[in-house]
């Protein structure tokens, strides 16, 4: 999916846990070492400043969304590792919470994402609401895969969800949909209106 590059802000410091943090930087590093690109190589090929991926390997900041997705198409890496880091956490009980749009907005070219309950960065699942922009199928490069599952409610207007294997879908406000999020798919309005989704990925 093309992804929109705005200006890196220095909003990336943000602190996150070390071993989430840690397992951010080792992947990240691993991923393009596998590759044999220089430092240079790959910021250049994710956009980003060589500071910024020296430190994201370093386990010196957090990374934005958007920059998570740049590391994520320029290194093939699944998404959902990157967002999720790991399930497992020595935290029995664990609580976060969004107040009514107070999400951390993130926008794509094809849709406009409120990310919600982002304190947790050892979580199992990614929870956003996505305002859906994109009006044609045409608009998307290439299908969407990532590793794992995918549920999705509508809130308002219609949509189409396409995905490989299956014809077109048409779902209108209250309609469910969840399946496999390897499996190539993308989603468009058909409304004259932008739908809104609500979507959770779960990491497989």
């Amino acid at each position: 999916m093309e992804i929109e590059h705005p200006e890196d802000t220095g909003r990336d410091s943000e602190p996150q846990s070390p071993p989430a943090m840690a397992a951010l930087g080792q992947m990240v590093r691993e991923a393009r070492k596998k590759k044999g690109w220089t430092l240079e190589e790959a910021a250049g090929r994710a956009g980003i400043g060589r500071s910024t991926l020296s430190k994201i390997e370093n386990n010196q900041t957090r990374p934005s969304f958007d920059i998570v997705r740049r590391l994520t198409e320029a290194l093939s890496l699944k998404t959902p590792n990157l967002f999720l880091q790991s399930g497992q956490s020595d935290i029995s009980g664990r609580r976060d919470v969004t107040r009514a749009g107070q999400g951390e907005p993130k926008s794509t070219s094809t849709y406009a994402h409120e990310l919600l309950c982002t304190e947790l960065t050892s979580k199992s699942m990614v929870p956003y609401i996505s305002r859906i922009t994109a009006r044609d199928i045409s608009e998307f490069p290439d299908w969407i895969r990532h590793q794992g599952e995918e549920f999705m409610y509508v809130i308002s207007g219609t949509v189409i969800l396409h995905t490989e294997h299956y014809r077109p879908l048409e779902m209108a406000q209250g309609d469910s949909v969840y399946y496999d999020s390897g499996m190539g798919h993308c989603c468009i309005s058909s409304s004259a209106e932008d739908a809104v989704v609500l979507w959770v990925s779960l990491e497989r």
